[in-house]
């Protein structure tokens, strides 16, 4: 049997397109013949390498407000619950990022990767108390509690840290990123058909 291809998913849960491209990606990824490998990370460090205090949708109000107008559009057209922005914005994923990083090689992964964007993007409901993501896991019929405990633990905060420190020394500069494995990178919920394509080896053109 022929080895798939793999794509790399690199998302942050305060992200607003991330979100988009986390509830969409399953199915796009299974149509083109793509596996997927889940990569949760904070973009926080990277943008403050960049200069940046604050989520650029911020520090540019009229970019701000034209994200939210374009998700809003975004969700409806892929039937996608309505967008209600969570405040204040962006949350601290720090919580979630850590679990997700935890979870890595479980099969709660996705679900759980899934509600957060849900209750975040869709439910503007916060995310960013440990208390929330416990209650969060206890949803999908985890034991929120254990799992928080281990995911604060010095190991799995170094998971995280090396996440981040390989994302930047990979190029990655936003979120959601998709990296194929010839080391292509693409930027966007808006890039991901093309990534998924590039991944599967239709290079538009013969690019290489």
């Amino acid at each position: 049997m022929q080895r798939q291809p793999t794509l790399e998913f690199w998302y942050e849960f305060a992200s607003s397109y991330s979100y988009l491209a986390a509830m969409r990606i399953e199915a796009l990824a299974a149509e083109a013949g793509v596996a997927l490998r889940w990569r949760p990370f904070l973009l926080g460090p990277i943008f403050a390498a960049q200069g940046w205090n604050n989520s650029p949708f911020n520090l540019y109000p009229a970019k701000g407000r034209n994200m939210w107008r374009d998700l809003a559009r975004e969700a409806a057209r892929l039937g996608l619950p309505a967008v209600t922005p969570p405040k204040p914005f962006p949350q601290n994923s720090l919580s979630a990022a850590r679990v997700a990083t935890y979870g890595a090689d479980q099969d709660w992964l996705i679900p759980f990767t899934k509600a957060v964007f849900a209750t975040s993007f869709a439910k503007g409901g916060s995310i960013a108390e440990p208390a929330a993501v416990g209650r969060i896991l206890d949803s999908l019929g985890l034991d929120g509690t254990q799992i928080l405990k281990a995911a604060a633990s010095e190991t799995n905060k170094g998971r995280l840290k090396v996440a981040g420190e390989e994302a930047r020394s990979r190029g990655i500069y936003g979120a959601p990123s998709f990296l194929t494995e010839d080391g292509e990178l693409f930027w966007g919920n808006d890039r991901l058909e093309q990534a998924l394509a590039w991944a599967a080896g239709d290079r538009p053109g013969g690019v290489r």
